[in-house]
């Protein structure tokens, strides 16, 4: 396809040439995504191709004679004949069918240890009528392992300019921006026509046969001592054996899963320092009124509730980026798909179910690791039964009141709800493998990759690209929902009850001790929250809904508690220690607890009965109680549907196993 001819604009002297689009596609772990950073760097977006939930980076490159290039990174695939996703959508862009516009040239990467391979999806990509441009990357392990390429001869039987490279070092992708702008820059290529190419629609027989013959032609074999190299044979005999692999799995995996806790912990905390300090500065500097308290708890307090999660998803890709980069994570994917395939899942699943346990909605986004969509969206609707470490204050309460002065008993439970999280994501992941995502698991064929050393840089813009993505998206929408949630527990304003009125009076008047004075004033501000929260409309919902949740145990407080924690499950125990008459502090100490322990219904008997807390504790164990994860689900599948399927299974499963463990304790005699 033609590219423009130079335009001199007006009096300008410089040429400016339009964009030139170039796709970037190659196997699955050839360097692609490396290559992609090394010519764009920062100068990339991610966003969804049109019509799909199937991610892409375009960045713009600049290549020598004044050229400017847009390069669309494909998904990596094995072959363009298959009927998946990621193969339709590269078919589409290579033709320009569609919303797409046709490329003016394609930069196929491809691995010098696996050139059989490899050369299968450059013999499809010959047959369109584009000029090509082959990165034979990784050249240096394929000399470590006594391979040799010849790449003027592998050019000559190509018919297209082939460039060794190194992509992490950054070897050789000078020499890729001069051949991209030569291929550019001509049309037809003057180069002798490529030797025996197979042409359009050929077998997958006839395009192995020809690869072979290629690279019997432009490689020299190594030698018998060469053929293998023992550390590697080594190193897959212990990562993919079905016990020692598993075994290794979990260590890194847990490592993994430290070091976001450890890691993320700090800058997490100085962004809500930093966001309570804004809000504080908010309330000091406006005047008095709903202006103030809009910004101040409901703007500020939203876009607190939306960045504090990017520290975790930032790390998380990071972590899993280099991972990829070193080739373990092919490794892990396939010792763990003889696990999950028996549940329906995919082994790509186990990152994110494994990350959904730090945060579901980090674990949601790496479910774009998954390549089949059906897998993808079975994975992403069970994600969010992992327990999370938002419900971690929730466990810590409900068990302390179910187990008070048991520590054994209670860090048992407290285990046990983690255990019934998994099951629970595995069985519904078999269900909705029979039934509404019917099938099983895509067989998982994978070519295991070399071993390599990470790249910092790719690791770096591959954080950066989701953090971005996370903030232009379900941000917005997050902050949204947090506002309309403040709201309807904000108003309608009510007045102070009168007992509140009248400590404030004796505390402003009484001569009486600072300390006294400030339980006084506590204690009035404990009751004017109190009132207001009953008051607001959501106190009002909570007693409106409270007929649905009576069989779970749960009184009109109970209630408004866990409807206030669909904007986030930790919110139940602020709210909790509010309606008990306590401060709106989320942090479960010995005093939080204790005043929960002692909070009555309104015939006065106990509200938190041994029944009741098993109730709940199941109930915040199964149920979908984040709006923000809700909304993820819909960006990353599309449709708002498997977002409200999400929702309705995720709360009846927990109504009805609350309302059998309820149920089965009362008539067991256990109150």
């Amino acid at each position: 396809m033609a590219v423009a001819a130079p335009q001199t604009t007006g009096a300008a002297s410089s040429t400016v040439r339009d964009v030139a689009r170039v796709a970037l596609i190659g196997n699955p772990n050839t360097g692609k995504t490396t290559l992609f950073n090394r010519l764009c760097g920062a100068r990339a977006k991610t966003s969804n191709f049109p019509g799909t939930t199937t991610a892409s980076r375009v960045g713009r490159a600049a290549l020598p004679g004044d050229w400017i290039a847009e390069i669309i990174d494909l998904p990596g695939l094995y072959e363009l004949g298959l009927d998946v996703p990621e193969t339709r959508i590269a078919r589409d862009v290579l033709s320009g069918a569609g919303l797409y516009r046709q490329p003016d040239a394609v930069l196929v990467v491809i691995d010098a240890c696996n050139l059989t391979r490899n050369l299968v999806l450059v013999g499809e990509l010959l047959a369109y009528d584009l000029p090509v441009v082959v990165a034979l990357n990784m050249i240096d392990l394929a000399q470590g392992r006594g391979l040799t390429i010849d790449g003027q001869k592998l050019s000559e039987r190509l018919g297209c300019p082939v460039v060794p490279m190194i992509a992490r070092r950054g070897d050789g992708v000078d020499e890729v921006r001069s051949a991209l702008a030569r291929s550019l820059g001509r049309t037809p290529p003057a180069q002798a026509p490529a030797v025996g190419i197979p042409g359009e629609g050929a077998s997958i027989e006839v395009l192995t046969n020809w690869a072979d013959d290629v690279m019997a032609y432009s490689a020299g074999r190594p030698s018998a001592p060469h053929a293998r190299d023992p550390f590697t044979e080594r190193l897959d005999g212990v990562f993919t054996h079905p016990a020692l692999g598993l075994v290794v799995f979990l260590l890194v995996m847990g490592g993994l899963f430290y070091t976001l806790f450890a890691l993320a912990t700090i800058p997490m905390d100085l962004i809500e320092a930093t966001f309570a300090r804004l809000g504080d500065f908010a309330a000091q500097v406006l005047p008095e009124g709903p202006v103030r308290d809009l910004v101040s708890q409901g703007i500020i307090g939203g876009v607190a509730g939306t960045v504090v999660f990017l520290p975790q998803i930032c790390l998380l890709f990071f972590l899993i980026s280099l991972l990829e980069d070193t080739g373990y994570l092919a490794r892990a994917a396939f010792v763990m798909d003889r696990v999950l395939r028996r549940f329906g899942l995919p082994g790509h699943a186990f990152v994110p179910l494994l990350t959904s346990s730090a945060c579901a909605l980090p674990g949601i986004m790496s479910t774009r690791l998954i390549p089949d969509r059906r897998d993808r969206l079975a994975t992403i609707l069970v994600a969010p039964l992992m327990s999370c470490s938002a419900r971690l204050p929730v466990y810590v309460l409900l068990t302390s009141l179910l187990f008070p002065r048991q520590p054994l008993y209670a860090a048992a439970c407290f285990a046990a709800c983690y255990l019934l999280g998994a099951l629970a994501a595995l069985g519904t992941a078999t269900l909705i493998g029979r039934t509404w995502l019917r099938g099983e698991a895509r067989p998982m064929v994978l070519e295991l990759p070399t071993y390599k050393w990470p790249s910092l840089r790719n690791a770096v813009f591959t954080a950066k690209d989701q953090g971005l993505a996370f903030l232009q998206t379900a941000g917005t929408v997050i902050m949204a929902i947090c506002i309309v949630m403040w709201w309807l527990s904000a108003y309608p304003q009510v007045p102070p009850p009168e007992r509140a009125v009248a400590l404030r009076a004796q505390a402003s008047s009484a001569t009486m001790s600072d300390a006294q004075r400030d339980v006084w004033l506590a204690e009035a501000e404990a009751l004017e929250v109190k009132a207001s929260q009953r008051g607001s409309f959501a106190g009002r919902l909570g007693r409106l809904a409270q007929p649905v949740f009576a069989p779970l145990g749960f009184d009109a407080q109970l209630t408004v508690g866990i409807l206030t924690s669909f904007l986030a499950r930790e919110v139940f125990v602020s709210t909790m220690s509010v309606l008990v008459g306590g401060s709106g502090d989320a942090e479960v100490d010995v005093g939080v607890i204790e005043r929960i322990r002692s909070a009555t219904r309104d015939d006065g008997t106990p509200l938190f009965t041994a029944a009741t807390s098993a109730s709940a504790l199941v109930f915040f164990v199964l149920a979908m109680q984040c709006l923000p994860t809700l909304t993820v689900t819909r960006r990353e599948t599309g449709s708002g549907r498997y977002a409200f399927l999400q929702f309705a299974y995720m709360s009846v499963l927990a109504y009805v196993a609350a309302l059998i463990v309820y149920q089965a304790l009362r008539a067991g005699g256990i109150q």
